[in-house]
């Protein structure tokens, strides 16, 4: 029970998640009734620090920062129970470590609930963000919310989760079709012994004793809030294993090496950016330690293994991230002294930007920052040769924008139940008539109380 604005006065005191908090008015004193909130974040992925209550409509929530690093806060998943038939109610996410969001240009938090548990979007007419006097003048996203069925557990995320146990469940039912061309390892374990796995996706031709390899290399969610990462890399998975043509053309000439979970510690526990000991493995790639970052330091080992092989050569490297604050897909590369590798860097993503409307290439940027030295699309840029070609892959964490228009769409609206374009349609269209998932939509406001 907590009213902790009183005992910490304003200060953003966050510790570990709140394990199935009752939240009740200040004073109150008895068994909580229906209707006085529980909040839960106690489980996998889930992120809730602290619950001040403000009045019986209106709750002050703050994210736990990612654990031994307080600087970063932005991901959040969470439960809520206890509540009252079409109970109103108002959140505000109060200590964002980030001023720009993807919330003030029409993105959502997600919703799912115990009997609809496919997640959809808030509408974004219920979300307001904002700079607020009275949390010192940080950023507040606030969200407005009618709860319509009691006995119902209510779970909110900054976007949509992909947990670890999500990646092993794919994965395994993956393994149990014994396809030919797709090799599962376990590379190595994480500081917490999960298990950092790689995909190997070929013709088992290009495996054999002295074959030569070309290796396309793929890596994801470094970042463990950066969940659609993870979709876009189960998608290019899905399709490199298929039976269309060009996926077989691509196995028979090709080898694809895809780490699909870097930080698997980071993930489960629901960090933004970085691992259980609070470091961003992406700014480690030059000097990996391999009992603080055994992750990253397996996969380096293994492109170095790759790059001093004489039969094989990595002609990508590709780390697929989200970005948090712009549409689109888009992609960073390197800058070179040699202008004509420099010119050849830029082939790659014009020709995504030619093929895919949801990719710009006027927001791709090729860069030498000093600060993105320890990255792996830096790193590996310097230690390989001028034929390969390495990126940062970024998605929006929200949608696209389509070029000359003003047609603002949802790059993939049902992340967990489809990945094939067809599903793309105008965000509008999903709030109004939930067309994907054809199950009753949430009444965010119900009419007799408009």
């Amino acid at each position: 029970v907590c009213d902790y604005s009183n005992e910490y006065g304003n200060e953003e005191i966050v510790v570990g998640n709140v394990n199935k908090l009752f939240v009740v008015p200040t004073g109150f004193c008895g068994h909580p009734k229906k209707g006085h909130l529980i909040f839960d974040a106690c489980f996998e992925s889930g992120n809730l620090g602290r619950v001040d209550y403000i009045s019986d409509f209106e709750y002050d929530l703050f994210i736990r920062p990612d654990t031994c690093n307080p600087r970063f806060r932005v991901w959040f998943d969470f439960t809520v129970d206890n509540v009252k038939e079409y109970q109103r109610v108002i959140f505000n996410i109060v200590n964002f470590s980030k001023t720009k969001s993807l919330y003030r240009d029409g993105m959502a938090p997600v919703v799912k609930s115990t009997s609809r548990p496919t997640w959809q979007r808030l509408p974004s007419k219920n979300v307001y963000y904002y700079r607020c006097p009275d949390h010192r003048k940080n950023y507040v996203m606030s969200f407005a919310f009618c709860f319509d069925r009691e006995n119902e557990v209510y779970q909110f995320a900054y976007c949509y989760p992909y947990t670890y146990t999500q990646l092993q469940r794919y994965l395994d039912n993956m393994e149990k079709r014994n396809l030919d061309y797709v090799r599962r390892e376990m590379l190595g374990v994480s500081m917490q012994h999960r298990r950092l796995d790689l995909l190997t996706i070929t013709n088992p031709a290009n495996l054999s004793p002295g074959a030569e390899q070309k290796v396309v290399f793929i890596t994801a969610r470094v970042h463990p809030g950066e969940t659609p990462a993870s979709y876009v890399c189960q998608g290019v998975i899905d399709f490199l294993i298929s039976q269309h043509p060009v996926a077989k053309i691509l196995r028979d000439h090709l080898v694809f090496k895809i780490v699909p979970m870097l930080n698997p510690d980071g993930v489960f526990l629901g960090n933004y950016r970085c691992s259980l000991m609070g470091f961003d493995l992406n700014r480690h790639w030059q000097d990996p330690s391999c009992w603080a970052h055994p992750t990253l330091f397996g996969v380096k080992q293994l492109i170095v293994q790759l790059y001093d092989n004489p039969k094989a050569s990595v002609d990508f490297y590709i780390d697929i991230h989200a970005h948090s604050t712009m549409m689109n897909g888009f992609m960073y590369g390197n800058i070179f002294e040699d202008e004509e590798r420099y010119q050849r860097q830029a082939v790659f993503p014009k020709l995504l930007c030619q093929n895919a409307e949801d990719f710009s290439f006027s927001n791709t940027c090729f860069n030498r920052d000093a600060v993105k030295a320890g990255t792996g699309r830096r790193f590996l840029g310097g230690l390989l040769d001028d034929t390969s070609y390495c990126y940062t892959l970024e998605v929006s964490f929200y949608s696209y924008i389509i070029a000359g228009t003003n047609n603002t769409l949802g790059v993939v609206l049902d992340f967990e139940n489809s990945l094939d374009r067809k599903c793309i349609v105008p965000i509008s269209n999903l709030l109004v008539t939930n067309k994907i998932n054809h199950e009753r939509p949430f009444f965010f406001v119900p009419e007799e109380y408009k």
